[in-house]
């Protein structure tokens, strides 16, 4: 059986630095970008308030949308292994109006999540130090989240090796501390020392004990989320050595493995701290934001701070792999005519989205710093709006790999199930997880703040991609912008094009030059 040699210096693609990342690479990336520590002590204790002892299975649940819309992610990225992902693949699918959309949709949701990923970092941070109590010095935690956004945006820009190293050490770090925390609350369990030591049930899995259809919505809702990031891998794939082969995998595996991470502490913390709702159980309302802090000096003791550099660590971490698929998606826009030219220069060294990055960096500083500055409950409940960003542009892929294959959905079985029912049941569930969660925040008692007489999370959420939709509608009075739209620039017929002269290069099936 004969391979095609890879051409690590071909000069395909946008002008990224093709062949940077392997399989392991990409993982890595995109176990980073969900934040794996933070994500799930930040949401445990409020998904175990929603359905007490079905936490579990409530986040194996969780794990069947984001799994379908990975197989519409794969199938796509198999025939279009571009970096500008939903970008390319909505207008390829749908045209460039959807397709812009699609591409706002994944820079609004990182441009958010980097404001709060920046807080939560220096806030951690700087309660390692003293009393903790220099971690509620509003003035304090923003300049170093300013600080953490900036280093973070300048590693970014100085390559994707460079960044996969640290990303090495940095989620090294998140899983061993997540292993000390699962040993030595199963150690606690059986010594008898636990605080409410819980033995395990089976009944923690069964999908049918939900007693309350709101409450279960709620839950599946919230470990839904936790999920997102691992798209990126997506994203770096023309920086990847076989663009049209691993990204996909590296997704479904960064799936699998956030799965199998999320049950297993989900289930050592029931173990060990119990469902009650006084003290260090998971049900008490007071440890629901972060029950790491709750239970780490009972559980290890003096070296309980471990558990706080984790998740300092995790915020800082998925604070940089944030910027890349927002940086790339920029990047192919404006190759494609979407943006501005500007969006499309890489730099000649280091072979990485130096403008596209660099702005989204000034952005997310300007954001963070203007939203904490107007109000810290407007800045949360932005951040509580994130789902409705993130819910619009999966489902808009799932719908993209349908409408894309459209020809040949029933061809084989393999099509039928990877290119029609998962991404279409993907598709379905996270439209109805926007819808829900656009209905929740509507409740002016949903999240932090009221405006206009609703929930402010509402209107942040809905108002962001509304902006969206007023700068396409910009953008289409330039000049530059004709051949996008008139459906010239990229369309289901033109192939992956580079930016220097889309004209003279084309992407054969396996992402060489033809």
């Amino acid at each position: 059986m004969s391979t095609t040699p890879i051409n690590l210096d071909r000069p395909d693609g946008k002008g990224l630095k093709a062949g940077a990342l392997g399989l392991w690479g990409s993982t890595v990336i995109g176990l980073a970008s969900t934040a794996p520590v933070y994500s799930l002590v930040a949401t445990l204790g409020f998904v175990v308030l929603a359905v007490g002892g079905q936490a579990p299975i409530a986040f194996v649940i969780a794990f069947i949308p984001m799994l379908f819309i990975a197989f519409a992610y794969r199938e796509l990225n198999n025939e279009v292994p571009d970096c500008g992902t939903t970008f390319t693949w909505g207008t390829k699918a749908f045209g460039p109006w959807i397709g812009w959309m699609g591409g706002w949709g994944v820079a609004v949701a990182g441009m958010v999540v980097l404001a709060n990923l920046a807080q939560i970092a220096a806030i951690y941070f700087w309660s390692l130090f003293g009393d903790g109590s220099l971690s509620e010095n509003y003035f304090l935690v923003t300049l170093t989240g300013v600080v953490f956004i900036a280093a973070m945006t300048w590693v970014s820009w100085r390559g994707v090796e460079i960044g996969e190293r640290i990303q090495n050490i940095l989620l090294g770090i998140q899983y061993l501390a997540l292993a000390i925390f699962v040993i030595a609350a199963l150690w606690q369990f059986f010594a008898g020392t636990a605080p409410d030591p819980t033995p395990f049930q089976w009944s923690w899995f069964n999908p049918f004990a939900f007693t309350d259809w709101s409450a279960f919505i709620e839950a599946i809702l919230l470990a839904l989320f936790i999920y997102w990031g691992w798209d990126t891998c997506l994203a770096l794939n023309e920086e990847t050595k076989d663009p049209k082969r691993i990204p996909g995998r590296a997704a479904l595996l960064t799936t699998v493995i956030l799965l199998v991470t999320y049950v297993t502490v989900t289930v050592a913390a029931m173990m060990y701290a119990g469902l009650g709702s006084e003290g260090t159980g998971l049900g008490n309302e007071a440890n629901a934001d972060d029950f790491f802090l709750a239970i780490k000096d009972g559980l290890l003791g003096p070296v309980g701070w471990v558990l706080v550099v984790a998740v300092m660590i995790s915020a800082i971490s998925s604070t940089q792999t944030t910027i890349l698929p927002t940086a790339r998606g920029t990047l192919a826009m404006a190759a494609y005519k979407a943006l501005p030219k500007r969006f499309a220069d890489v730099h000649p060294e280091y072979k990485t989205p130096s403008f596209s990055t660099l702005v989204m960096g000034v952005v997310a500083i300007i954001y963070y710093v203007g939203m904490s500055l107007i109000s810290d409950n407007i800045l949360q409940d932005s951040i509580l709006s994130l789902g409705l960003a993130i819910a619009f542009y999966y489902a808009i892929t799932g719908f993209a790999c349908i409408w894309y294959y459209r020809r040949t959905l029933f061809t084989s079985a393999r099509n039928f199930f990877y290119r029609f029912l998962f991404p279409l049941l993907g598709g379905l569930m996270l439209t109805y997880a926007f819808v829900q969660s656009a209905i929740d925040m509507w409740d002016p008692d949903y999240g932090y703040t009221v405006l206009f007489g609703v929930g402010g999370a509402f209107v942040l959420g809905i108002g962001a991609l509304l902006v969206g939709v007023l700068l396409m509608f910009l953008w289409y009075f330039f000049p530059r912008a004709k051949p996008f739209f008139r459906g010239e620039s990229l369309n289901e017929e033109t192939p992956v094009l580079v930016p220097e002269d889309p004209a003279e290069f084309s992407r054969s099936i396996d992402g060489g030059l033809v």
